[in-house]
């Protein structure tokens, strides 16, 4: 449903000149604090996000804003409405455009856009955008309207590109989507991945670049490419683009367009002969490289073409305006990768780095933030073996997405293992915690700290796992008979009120078998916007019960994603399996050196081939090993670790990075057009794959179930 920009009432000053320029003008625009949208000030990031791409666009461009559709637009637009210039700004388009706003194809395409979300394209079209008295001898135009949304997704308002009908011009209508899709970008990877997916399908290029300094510039340059016909698919878009570091000096024509702010066009020549990667680079005869002109990122984008190609005004102008979008989307992602990574490292650094290795259980866990990911937020899990020799499992949500809410997190988490490892039985730990949650509220004065947490104890000899709530959703367990279909099923444990609300301490003990995997999971995996929690918790037990192993890191990653949709909370889960053998484990530490997925290949083979494992998996472990140990160290430029773990059922194997910021010399192997085909076959060879963040970098796992013996 179409939704409001926000108001926030507050006065509203002068409005100097009459052009709008920038979005200083907008912001002191008079007309604003008099609508719906309320002052500029209040409307929602993304939206002004837009606003600032829409106003530094060379290309004509309106936004129609709320439900009224208020006009904003840029100075290109302006020309083309001529006289009814400025006064345009701020008011509805059924007043401004009244003669002609009523009649088929003119505003009912606005309108529809707004109400349905759905993106419209009127191609050489008769448009009276000027004055009523010549409205009927306008030229021709192509009109793309997109929706514009607010950062949940809302419906806000209708942004419509508008231009002259030529064939340079007709590029100018995947600015629209263009703009719109950078709008939703949050990292650089993903500003990387927009901007060379449109720039090699706007201009049918052979090749283009994104380049942006590492850092300032001072430490060097990173660059990313794509070319024609390579195959890129959507496995590949799983993982970061695979980006080539260079030093500050790099003679790289992108580099040197970003570090001058110049731009440069090669009509006939080699312009990449000098620091070309393979044959897709050494073909390159036309090339231009322009500055991306951002006021903090210094960058540049490159489209090139195997034949001679000379570059006219019309294209010049499009890939100036095309750079000024991805200068904006490239600021705005390293500011939200600075929050962003400043906010999981506290929160990570929280979280237990090792989980144990026990011969019977298997642990895993995964943590996955919300929608913004620039707020530290609550959610923890923790797993320790007691005095006893049984293994106590927590997962719990701290109320709150801030800083303090992680702090809180950590002096919970601290304080239940604390309370664990003198008295383990569930109900007291979680009464103790309970008094500490109390007095941190009374100490905070305030009445709204309250935590949500699940803690069980699992005795192995006994067989036995023993529960106790605290307004925390019921633990999944995973039952696999030996013969039968694996179902799933709540822990029927009493959950009662949240810490520091009034808990009132229960437990409840279950059997806990060899083939049974325990899974605590938080409101995040279940909860989503406009679905009930029982049609979340139901999709969550099927999907854990149609999963092809009770392996605890393949449960972790199928609970995360069996409800669809996205979650602004954050998603946190602990998985234990009772394996109904043990299982053989071994690992390797890989250097940051071109030779080392060839190593690995050689000591998966032995490792295996020791084990006894069936021919055909070791083939395919290997094959999909290689490629994810390649992936590590092009991505991260670091040392990795590769872990595997053989059960009865299934073989496990994971590659650990540890940053993403290092270096690694390799061999001239810069070719991309393998890279999508690997992690294809590795969705083909696995039963299972995935991704895992960490503390300090980030894990890729696979798992092959093993036929019977």
């Amino acid at each position: 449903m179409p939704g409001t920009v926000g108001r926030v009432p507050t006065p509203s000053g002068p409005l100097p000149g009459t052009a709008v320029p920038g979005t200083a003008a907008v912001a002191r625009h008079p007309r604003w604090g008099d609508t719906a949208l309320g002052p500029y000030e209040s409307w929602d990031p993304a939206v002004r996000a837009t606003v600032e791409v829409v106003l530094a666009s060379p290309a004509p461009m309106a936004l129609h804003l709320g439900a009224d559709l208020l006009l904003l637009y840029n100075d290109a637009y302006a020309g083309l409405i001529g006289d009814r210039h400025p006064d345009a700004v701020g008011r509805p388009p059924a007043e401004v455009f009244a003669e002609v706003w009523q009649r088929p194809g003119v505003g009912d395409v606005v309108e529809q856009t707004y109400r349905t979300g759905v993106p419209v394209l009127d191609r050489e079209i008769p448009l009276p955008l000027q004055s009523a008295s010549v409205a009927l001898d306008q030229p021709v135009y192509t009109r793309a309207c997109s929706p514009v949304r607010d950062s949940h997704g809302r419906v806000v308002g209708v942004l419509a590109v508008v231009a002259e009908t030529s064939p340079a011009t007709r590029q100018l209508q995947g600015l629209s989507d263009f703009a719109a899709a950078l709008s939703g970008t949050l990292t650089l990877d993903d500003v990387a991945r927009v901007a060379l997916r449109y720039a090699i399908t706007s201009f049918d290029a052979d090749r283009v670049s994104f380049a942006v300094d590492d850092g300032g510039g001072a430490t060097g340059w990173r660059m990313v490419r794509r070319v024609r016909g390579e195959l890129v698919d959507e496995a590949d878009e799983r993982l970061p683009p695979l980006w080539r570091r260079g030093p500050a000096g790099w003679s790289a024509p992108v580099v040197v367009s970003a570090r001058t702010g110049q731009a440069s066009f090669v009509d006939d020549g080699q312009p990449l002969h000098e620091i070309a990667a393979d044959r897709h680079d050494q073909k390159i005869r036309a090339l231009a490289a322009v500055p991306l002109r951002a006021s903090v990122v210094r960058g540049a984008l490159t489209v090139g073409y195997r034949s001679p190609h000379p570059w006219s005004a019309a294209e010049r102008a499009l890939l100036a305006a095309s750079a000024e979008l991805v200068g904006q989307a490239t600021e705005r992602a390293r500011r939200f990768e600075t929050q962003h990574g400043t906010a999981q490292l506290l929160q990570r650094s929280m979280l237990p780095e090792h989980l144990p290795v026990l011969p019977q259980l298997r642990i895993a866990a995964r943590y996955d933030p919300g929608v913004d990911g620039n707020a530290a937020g609550g959610d923890f899990y923790d797993a320790f073996v007691l005095p006893t020799g049984d293994l106590g499992v927590v997962l719990g949500d701290v109320a709150g997405h801030d800083v303090q809410a992680a702090a809180r997190m950590g002096q919970v988490r601290a304080a239940l293992r604390a309370l664990a490892l003198n008295d383990p039985r569930p109900d007291h730990v979680l009464a103790g915690l309970d008094r500490l949650v109390g007095s941190l509220g009374a100490e905070a004065g305030t009445y709204e700290l309250f935590v949500t947490v699940t803690f069980g104890v699992i005795d192995v000899d006994r067989k036995e796992l023993t529960l106790a709530s605290a307004g925390h959703p019921a633990p999944l367990v995973r039952r696999c008979a030996p013969t039968g279909e694996p179902r799933a099923e709540y822990v029927d444990v009493p959950s009662g009120a949240p810490l520091g609300v009034g808990y009132r301490a229960a437990t409840r003990t279950v059997a806990f078998v060899p083939g049974d995997t325990l899974l605590l999971f938080s409101d995040g995996v279940v909860e989503r916007r406009r679905h009930g929690l029982s049609d979340g918790l139901t999709r969550l037990a099927e999907s854990v019960a149609g999963a092809p192993s009770g392996d605890p890191r393949a449960l972790c990653a199928v609970a995360s994603a069996a409800v669809p949709g996205t979650t602004e909370d954050d998603v946190a889960v602990l998985a234990v399996e009772y394996a109904v053998r043990p299982s053989r484990s071994a690992r390797m530490e890989v250097p940051a050196e071109p030779t080392a997925p060839s190593r690995v290949r050689h000591w998966m083979t032995a490792q295996l081939t020791e084990w006894e494992v069936a021919e055909s998996v070791i083939g395919a472990a290997v094959l999909c090993t290689s490629e994810l140990t390649t992936n590590a160290l092009l991505h991260a430029g670091t040392a990795a670790r590769v872990e595997v773990d053989l059960s009865p059922e299934r073989l496990l194997v994971s590659v650990a990075d540890s940053g993403s910021r290092g270096t690694v010399t390799r061999a001239r192997t810069e070719t991309l057009s393998s890279r999508g085909r690997g992690l294809g076959l590795i969705e083909e060879l696995s039963d299972a794959w995935g991704t895992d963040p960490t503390v300090r970098g980030s894990t890729v796992w696979f798992e092959i179930l093993l036929p019977p013996a």
